[in-house]
This record gives C-alpha cells, structure tokens and sequence, in this order.
C-alpha cells in the first residue's frame, strides 16, 4: 500500500489530530454538544478550502480567522470571502456578503442629510446589501455618527482609511454587520442635526457618547483587523439588547473606559447578551473595561492584554464571564495586579457570579479572582469557540488592527 505525501499527508494527519480530539472530548461530559461538532465541522471545512484553493494546507498562523482568507494571493479578487471566516457568537454576520461591491471615491461628508454618491454616509445608508470598499488611503472626518443599515460590510483593505476627528460608527437597531481593516481613532460627541439612515428617512439625533463604533440594539456584528484610540467615551460599546457580536483581530491603544458591554444594571435586556472578544491586543496607554460587562455571557479568548491601569476585566450585574488562554501582563503598579474587577457589589453578592479563568497565563504579578459556582448551562451560554494555549497567544495576536494589504500578494 502506498502511503500519501506532500499537502495529503499533512491533511490526513490534520484530520486524524480532530477526530482524536473528538474522541477524547466525547468520553467527559459535554456541556454543548452541538458546539463541539461545529467547531470540527468548521475546522475540517476550512483546511479543505484552503488546500483546494491554494495547494497547500495553511498559512500556519494558528489564527483561524486568519488562515482562513489571509494565504490567498488572489483576496482582492474574493473579498466577500472574509464573510464566511468569522468566529464566535458574531460568525454568522454575513455583513454585505451577497450584494454588490460599492466603491467609496469621496472622503468627504458635507451633508449627513443628503449625502452625496461616492461618500461613505452615501454607501452605509442604503437599503440593499453592499460591500463597500475604498478606492485609495484617506482619512475621513464625518460631521455627524455614521449611521449604518443592515448587511453592509467596511472593508479597510488594500488602502490605508482613517475615520477620525468627529463622530463615528452607530450600529443602531440594525443587523449583519461587519467592520474590517479601519483606523478609528479620536472620536467625538455628535448630535443636536439630522442625520439621514435610510434612503427614504432622515431624523433628528441627540448628543451622542463619542464612541468609535456604537452598537446599541445591534445583532450579529463582527468588528475585526481594526485600530482603535483614543475616544471621547468607549472604543466599542454593546448595550440596550445588542447580542451575537464578536470583537477579534483589533489593536486597542491609548484609552481610558476601553469596552462597555451592557447598558446597565438595571437594564435587563441584556441578559440575552452574548459576545466572543478573541485575538485582540490590549496595548500601551490603556486603563479599564476590556471588557466591563453587565448581565450576558462574555467569552475573552487568546487575548493579549500588554498595558493596563486600573484593570483588565470587570463587571456588575451578575454577566457570566469565560475567561479562556488569554496573556495578562500586570502592570509595575502595585495595587494594580488584579485582572478582574467585581464592581458595584458586596462580595455576598459578586462571590456567586460566574466568573472563571481556565488556561490563561497570568505575568509580573497579575492575579485573576474567580467566582461562582461554574453552572454548566451558563459557561455553556458563555462559550463560542476553542481556546488555542496562551503559549501562542504572542504569535496569534502579532497582526492585529488595520492590516497593511496591498493587491498581488498576500497580506
């Protein structure tokens, strides 16, 4: 008998290596089955593609969003390809996936009522599916929030785009969102203008917060490969009922209150919460909330968290927090190790919340205070995807934010 070589082999072994994992996964209770099998599913699928499509097994980044588009030479040309690499509770947001591709020609936004053709504001409100792209670098300064509509997808890639130096993205009572390869950064207070979501509908908006990207009332979004700092309120924020969100790939610097995720304590809505935070950098200048989380069930996955001041992950309100092969580097500060903080709780109270560190490798000091009991069905809620070890997460995360693509090669 012959045995296989070459790309074969590897994948034979590759395949072999899954189905051992399943098999030892099978004899322990599993809390999810059905999520055990789609992660095999997937993860089969994508060596497959990978290998059909450019001859080889893959880029061997240990990134799975990564390796899943970033090999191909050829991205340009299949761009809404990405659509279908998404991970976590945000991987089906199919963004603009199955509709045109729209060029945006004009950095320009004079008119939030009436914008212009070519301009961003002009792409994000329209009604159908698009896939909007940027035709050069330019930084783009708008006069009010961006207010996006369902299945649209920003696609950074190929050029370097800055949104900056006013308002930024709203995703508001919208869906199937994605946001990829952005610089946002220095964003401010807009509102008290109307502001035009919709070809056939324009409205008055208040004063709004100053994030870089709003999600508020939200579903399936996925924010990835973006550069965010140094905004007048939160980098991203999730409330009032937003859920099936993921935040992977991006570089978050120089920030006060990082991520707030959940409206408030009192706000129940968000109990339906579910948001995956895999394979970012938490880097220099950064102070609080990545992420501070009320009510749902967060999955913090193979994050690398360099910089931080007061803490790295808190909450209130009873969330469910799945802490899994993160990198927490403590700060110099002394009464600063702590990763986690229970806020606005006795410990009677906060000592009862689901909050576990599983696989993390914890530098310089930094402790992680768990909590609960470990219910089953709420870390079943609260898990999305397979956590890679925190050995790699240095080399996982090496690439995150705004990626420097250029067409003919692989970015």
């Amino acid at each position: 008998m012959t045995m296989p070589s070459g790309p074969s082999l590897s994948l034979l072994i590759f395949l072999f290596s899954l189905l051992t994992l399943a098999l030892i996964v099978s004899s322990a209770p599993v809390q999810d089955p059905e999520l055990v099998v789609q992660q095999v599913q997937r993860s089969i699928y994508n060596a497959s593609v990978t290998r059909r499509k450019l001859g080889y097994l893959s880029c061997g980044s240990g990134n799975p969003i990564d390796d899943c588009w970033r090999c191909d030479p050829n991205w340009e040309k299949n761009r809404q390809r990405l659509a279908d690499c998404a991970i976590g509770f945000g991987k089906n947001a199919i963004g603009g996936r199955d509709g045109k591709i729209y060029v945006v020609t004009d950095s320009g936004d004079d008119d939030p009522v009436n914008p212009k053709p070519g301009t961003l504001r002009h792409a994000v409100i329209q009604d159908e599916p698009l896939w909007i792209i940027f035709e050069r670098d330019m930084s783009i300064k708008l006069k009010e929030e961006l207010i996006m509509n369902s299945f649209k997808t920003l696609d950074g890639r190929g050029a370097s785009v800055h949104i900056s130096g006013g308002p930024c993205i709203t995703i508001q009572y919208v869906t199937n969102i994605i946001i990829h390869g952005l610089n946002i950064h220095d964003c401010k207070p807009g509102g008290n203008a109307m502001v035009r979501d919709s070809p056939n509908h324009f409205g008055w908006r208040t004063i709004s917060d100053g994030d870089g990207v709003s999600i508020f009332g939200g579903s399936h979004v996925w924010v990835d490969h973006c550069s965010l700092s140094n905004c007048a309120d939160g980098l991203v924020d999730a409330i009032h009922g937003s859920t099936a969100i993921t935040i992977s790939n991006n570089y978050m610097t120089h920030h006060d209150k990082v991520m707030l995720l959940g409206h408030s304590d009192t706000y129940t809505q968000d109990k339906n919460m579910q948001v995956t935070i895999a394979f970012n950098h938490f880097g220099e200048g950064l102070v609080q909330r990545m992420p501070r989380c009320r009510h749902g069930y967060f999955h913090v996955v193979n994050n690398d968290y360099t910089h931080w001041e007061m803490y790295a992950i808190g909450g209130s309100a009873n969330p469910t927090i799945n802490s899994q092969g993160n990198r927490f580097t403590a700060p110099d500060i002394r009464f600063s190790k702590e990763v986690t903080k229970h806020e606005d709780a006795p410990e009677s109270e906060w000592k009862n919340w689901n909050w576990r560190s599983e696989g993390d490798m914890l530098i310089n000091g930094a402790f992680f205070t768990a909590s609960g009991a470990g219910a089953s069905s709420s870390y079943a809620k609260a898990s999305s995807l397979g956590a890679r070890p925190s050995s790699l997460v240095a080399s996982i995360t090496t690439t995150s934010g705004a990626l420097n693509c250029r067409k003919g090669s692989r970015c």
